[in-house]
């Protein structure tokens, strides 16, 4: 019998980076577990846990991934969150119940683009829906693809203090990254040549994804299973939230091979539950 299912697709058939370490601690705790692609008909989701883990291909097949969001029974996180985090829009909502967050304009239309990208000295161009870095460009450099977008300042800290990321399970900080791009690159991912390392939690940065998460839970009327906050360092000093990834945020295994046992401990939580 299967007590968890992790999802992934079809370009990470084996998990994401480093699931040696998460499917060795989950059998140490006898959770019997496997690996599925969120789009094989073949696969019963009914009975175990579902666990999105590296569904990394839903931006480009968004309404297809949530429909089957909406068929999954035991899914962590849920439907609800999904629905909500798989817009970027959401950093408009962090922002507007008080959170700091990197300045944030949604933009509907093209026509929208120019007086949204006016607002800063310096901006980068988002996907609202977009994952892996895909479609981010530095307006005025790059041609921006398909809307809608989200328009945001060029944080000059990134390519110096970097962007770090906090993980929290079960609504408790458990451990910190620090990601740089490389060159003049903004994009922190290791595939345009980012690097990662593990970096002990600070106090500022673990305070700011606890408040992120609760914040977060108070919008959405339910508790987040696990969340990895992403933050960078403004000009006027403040540390301001970037992402909050609560659909397939990667755990970082390679660097941070504990966070597999951190997961594990709260599957077993969850199923004993």
């Amino acid at each position: 019998m299967t007590d968890l299912l992790l999802v992934t697709c079809r370009d990470w058939p084996d998990g994401e980076p480093g699931a040696a370490a998460l499917d060795a601690a989950l059998a140490e705790r006898g959770v019997a577990a496997r690996w599925v692609l969120w789009d094989d008909p073949e696969v019963d989701w009914d009975g175990p846990l579902v666990a999105v883990r590296s569904t990394w291909d839903y931006d480009a097949r968004r309404e297809e991934f949530m429909a089957w969001v909406a068929s999954v029974p035991r899914l962590l996180n849920g439907v609800e969150v999904f629905a909500w985090n798989t817009d970027k829009a959401y950093l408009v909502e962090l922002a507007d119940a008080g959170l700091p967050v990197v300045p944030t304009i949604g933009v509907d239309e093209e026509g929208g683009l120019p007086a949204a990208v006016a607002s800063f000295d310096g901006a980068v161009i988002k996907p609202r829906v977009g994952a892996g870095g895909r479609g981010v460009v530095v307006a005025g450099a790059e041609a921006p693809g398909p809307g809608p977008w989200v328009v945001q300042p060029l944080v000059d800290s990134v390519r110096t203090e970097g962007e770090t990321s906090v993980f929290v399970l079960g609504g408790e900080p458990v451990s910190m990254v620090r990601k740089l791009p490389a060159g003049e690159e903004i994009r922190v991912h290791e595939h345009y040549g980012g690097t990662t390392v593990a970096v002990v939690p600070t106090e500022e940065a673990t305070r700011l994804a606890r408040h992120t998460v609760q914040t977060a839970e108070r919008i959405l009327g339910r508790p987040l299973h696990y969340a990895r906050v992403d933050q960078m360092r403004l000009a006027d000093g403040v540390l301001a939230v970037s992402e909050l990834e609560v659909t397939e945020p990667g755990l970082y295994l390679e660097e941070l091979p504990a966070n597999g046992a951190a997961f594990a401990d709260l599957v077993v939580r969850l199923l004993d539950a």
